[in-house]
């Protein structure tokens, strides 16, 4: 039986909608029966919900802020490294040509984390049944000549939000540039029980971690423990409680496959992503785990991004001294792919393949 001769306002099998407003901003939502996904289509295609629904458990982090529109706030100064703390709600962002702070590259101003997250996209939904639903996004940067697009998929019965993308070097001339996502995970999910596995073998820290970093800056160690600056045995894998005070800033990198995962032992309920290793080589990991003081957090964070990235360290003309930027040609097209998993009934994970399926570990 067709329902579809009975109603044209489905609400059952996988949805979408493009039709949503929040704080005046359009809003891209997808679900189906186990997840639902919002999306900020006029802050940069910002995920701002990732919810699995048998659990009621939303893993995007949240700021003390929450969400601002860009358009309708006003600032008493603009910060000299760039707006994106000051709208900063959590969730995921994309970042590109730079992660990280201020640089100039071709006489080109860039601030923290780029030019794609803050600024409206265009969207239009291309597929819309009960079985599968999904809509592309895209945009043009301002400053530099990239066109970007994405395509959001979700299908029926699975908890795997599809990402596929292509960027666009509009120029003619070769571009330098830095690509990555900075997906924040918080909220009920992330606590002291939770474990961290993933395909790296290798960890370097940041070279200007502060005080409150359990490490010496550009120490190196085989994923997952290390000695740390007070000669103590840190296990990375182990998500540490809010009064341990940390905030670490560390690159993950030897990437054996493409994936990591975050596990709560207690709920056996995970979030992960897979991504394509030819285009986001290493892994950012950012634990701001109560120990971040000052500005922009005043020591309220408690979160951790796991960050699929093309280049380290932290800022293009930083990547491009160590030789791990990414360059286009004029007119080269790059695609690439990540998935986003929501999963439960499992304590550790050995994979997260292409498709999106986890691959419980022991198994």
């Amino acid at each position: 039986m067709s329902f579809e001769l009975y109603t044209h306002e489905r609400n059952f099998g996988a949805r979408i909608s493009d039709e949503f407003t929040y704080r005046g901003m359009r809003l891209l939502v997808l679900e189906n029966e186990l997840v639902r996904v919002t999306i900020l289509l006029d802050k940069g295609t910002d995920i701002y919900e990732f919810l699995h629904k048998p659990s009621d458990t939303d893993f995007m982090w949240r700021t003390p802020r929450g969400v601002r529109n860009p358009e309708k706030a006003l600032d008493m100064v603009a910060p000299s490294i760039g707006p994106f703390s000051d709208f900063y709600e959590g969730g995921w962002q994309e970042c590109m040509p730079n992660g990280g702070r201020v640089c100039t590259y071709k006489g080109v101003e860039m601030g923290l984390h780029g030019e794609v997250w803050g600024v409206p996209w265009r969207c239009q939904i291309i597929r819309d049944d009960p079985e599968c639903v999904a809509a592309k996004t895209w945009v043009r940067t301002n400053r530099t000549p990239f066109l970007l697009e994405k395509t959001f998929t979700l299908r029926s019965g699975s908890g795997v939000l599809e990402i596929d993308e292509a960027l666009t070097n509009e120029a003619r001339e070769p571009m330098d540039l830095m690509w990555g996502h900075h997906p924040a995970l918080g909220s009920r999910f992330l606590m002291e029980d939770c474990r961290i596995d993933c395909g790296a073998r290798t960890v370097v820290c940041d070279p200007n971690v502060g005080e409150e970093s359990r490490f010496e800056p550009e120490q190196r160690f085989e994923w997952p423990v290390g000695i740390s600056r007070h000669g103590q045995e840190v296990d990375l894998s182990v998500v540490p409680p809010p009064e341990a005070a940390v905030d670490d800033m560390v690159y993950l990198t030897d990437l054996e496959s493409g994936w990591w995962a975050v596990t709560s032992q207690t709920m056996r309920l995970g979030f992960g992503i897979s991504f394509d290793l030819e285009t986001f080589r290493h892994i950012w990991l950012w634990m701001p785990l109560g120990g971040s003081e000052g500005w922009p957090s005043f020591g309220r964070f408690y979160t951790l991004a796991l960050e699929p990235f093309s280049s380290y360290p932290a800022i293009l003309t930083n990547a491009i001294e160590a030789g791990t930027q990414l360059q286009m040609e004029p007119g080269e097209t790059r695609r690439t792919w990540l998935r986003a998993v929501a999963y439960d009934d499992i304590d550790r994970v050995a994979h997260i393949d292409e498709s999106g399926e986890v691959t419980a570990a022991g198994r």
